[in-house]
């Protein structure tokens, strides 16, 4: 730990800290209660996302506190700032689901604008919802401070209380909120009482906490473990347990101790760490977000690792963690089990894991697994070399319909369900798609097209668990499929294909796609095609009209749909480390 004065002579604090031209700024920090001492030693960010827009983060607060007393503890000072947080729980299924991707490089700028302009030396992030976990370790990686990383937690299963005039398939176990989606398609299809939605909704989400399946964000904090960027294991703890207080009091000493070995980000975050951390994705039947998100780190640090890169890793990983949307458990079940070390452990018998990667510990992946005593339990996380089926949860597709690529998940999913060919069904839109699944306008055995869904446009690259939720409770998310250039959520289900690329927007051939076209889509070779010639799909560009016009002529979705990039490179926003011309804590 640093003891005693500081030499600042190197570290970006010095700016607002250090010598007689600083006297109005640390008149400042004397006004805020600090003392000298507090005021000479390194200033630590301590950044969340904590707001009252969900349960996701209504409990980084809290946590923070904790952060700051294990700064303090290691002769640090804390300076705490938030930042914000779009929640796609509650942004689902409506115009508010276009804010979503977005927020997550504005998390990331708003981040690394805090630190700059206040001149932190070092960072630890706190967030708890899906797009602010990505956003925040973007931060870490394009500042290259030394980081640590805390999830906030995962919410508590739901139940339905004893004697609720509820269906027997909602009692008895765990209830999420992919539940909750796909209750509304039970209510759509009559299968469902408006009693019994009113009793399943009041009990489904019980706790502080991020959503309890192996959806995007507790998806992303095992890749913060993977990656090395957070603690082992601190990931999860649900929201509620007093555990969580410690995780945090030891992420704010652990960064202390990489600050005086000069321990940076993008020394934890390179392309081995980021080959692990999509290993962990594919093994626990992740969401396909990772696709887009892992990539967009990547990009912060200059590393070339897209989306063909992370599906690479996904067809070799053998699925051997039984997690929802595509298994039985939730995210405490998971902890309880072991949790991301166990894991980690099971694929490092298998040789699947680079094990000389760093770790927020200042220790190496390797040295840190050879300390975890936890076993595979054979029933959450079952043994690697007894998997539920050998290759990963989450598959990528390529073809003369997908030239960049697209992203579905399997797990879950039999491998004689794993092809689908079918006519297509073209919806412009998520909305028009919506209306038609619940007025059930659309036939068994077709392919739902949903385009101008993409990053630039949407503009947001909107998730689509409203329909496909639907489609699960109405008990034909086995009977169609569903492919389009927007996301899905993490607790999607059913064979539906996200990221297709190009996207309509910029001319990728799903803005072709007409009514009736046959498209194959096979996650066993990898495939997404439609049979039309080349030929053909160049005369239908040519009488192409250009991308579809928005209502998003002005503001921050303007914007965002201007600077974006493919999601096959994750969506970036700006140049990235390749492009940078100096490194924020050398200046």
């Amino acid at each position: 730990m640093l003891k005693g004065p500081t030499d600042k002579s190197k570290l970006p604090s010095r700016h607002v800290t250090e010598g007689p031209a600083r006297a109005p700024h640390r008149s400042y920090f004397y006004a805020m209660g600090l003392g000298d001492e507090e005021i000479h030693q390194p200033f630590v960010g301590v950044a969340t996302c904590w707001n009252e827009a969900a349960p996701c983060n209504i409990a980084l607060n809290r946590q923070a506190q904790a952060v700051k007393l294990g700064v303090k503890q290691a002769s640090g000072t804390p300076r705490e700032f938030t930042t914000i947080t779009v929640t796609d729980g509650i942004a689902m299924g409506h115009e508010g689901m276009r804010s979503s991707l977005a927020s997550r490089d504005a998390i990331a700028d708003t981040v690394e604008l805090t630190m700059r302009g206040h001149c932190y030396d070092a960072l630890v992030g706190l967030a708890g919802c899906d797009k602010s976990l990505p956003g925040m370790m973007m931060a870490m990686v394009r500042l290259n401070t030394p980081s640590v990383f805390i999830y906030g937690g995962s919410i508590l299963p739901g139940k339905a209380p004893a004697g609720a005039n509820v269906p027997d398939e909602y009692k008895n176990r765990d209830l999420t909120v992919q539940d909750m989606f796909e209750a509304v398609g039970n209510h759509q299809a009559g299968n469902l009482s408006d009693e019994a939605l009113d009793v399943l909704e009041r009990v489904a989400c019980p706790s502080a906490g991020a959503c309890g399946g192996q959806f995007t964000a507790n998806t992303m904090a095992c890749v913060s473990e993977a990656i090395g960027l957070a603690l082992p294991n601190s990931s999860g703890a649900p929201a509620p347990y007093e555990s969580r207080d410690q995780y945090s009091i030891a992420s704010g000493e652990a960064v202390m101790r990489l600050l005086e070995k000069n321990i940076r980000a993008r020394d934890i975050v390179t392309r081995k760490s980021l080959e692990n951390a999509a290993r962990v994705v594919a093994c626990t039947g992740g969401s396909t977000n990772a696709g887009l998100h892992l990539p967009a780190i990547a990009h912060e640090a200059g590393i070339d690792f897209d989306l063909f890169d992370v599906c690479e890793i996904f067809r070799d990983t053998p699925y051997f963690v039984d997690l929802k949307p595509g298994g039985q458990y939730v995210a405490k079940d998971l902890y309880e089990a072991g949790g991301v070390p166990v894991v980690m452990k099971e694929l490092r018998k298998a040789g699947l894991i680079h094990e000389d990667c760093i770790t927020a510990t200042g220790k190496t992946i390797g040295e840190v697994l050879d300390e975890v005593k936890g076993e595979a339990d054979g029933k959450v996380i079952y043994p690697v070399d007894a998997p539920i089926t050998p290759t990963g949860g989450v598959v990528g597709l390529k073809g003369n319909l997908a030239p960049d690529g697209a992203i579905v998940k399997v797990a879950g999913i039999p491998s004689q369900h794993q092809r689908f060919t079918g006519p297509a069904r073209v919806f412009e839109c998520e909305e028009d798609a919506f209306a038609a699944v619940k007025a059930r306008a659309y036939e068994e055995g077709e392919v739902l097209v949903i385009r101008n869904e993409g990053p630039a446009g949407g503009p947001g690259m909107r998730e689509m668990l409203a329909t496909t939720a639907a489609l699960s409770g109405q008990g034909m998310g086995k009977k169609v499929a569903l492919i389009t250039d927007g996301r899905f959520s993490g607790a999607t289900r059913g064979f539906c294909v996200g990221h297709v690329g190009p996207e309509a927007a910029h001319g990728g051939p799903i803005g072709m796609l007409r009514d009736g076209d046959v498209i194959t889509i096979d996650a066993i070779k990898g495939e997404l095609s439609v049979d039309l010639t080349e030929e053909e799909l160049v005369a239908r560009k040519a009488d192409w009209k250009g991308p579809r016009e928005t209502i998003y002529a002005s503001g921050a979705l303007w914007k965002y749909a201007r600077l974006v990039g493919p999601a096959r490179t994750g969506a970036p926003t700006h140049p990235g480390g390749a492009e940078e011309a100096h490194v924020y804590m050398d200046l």
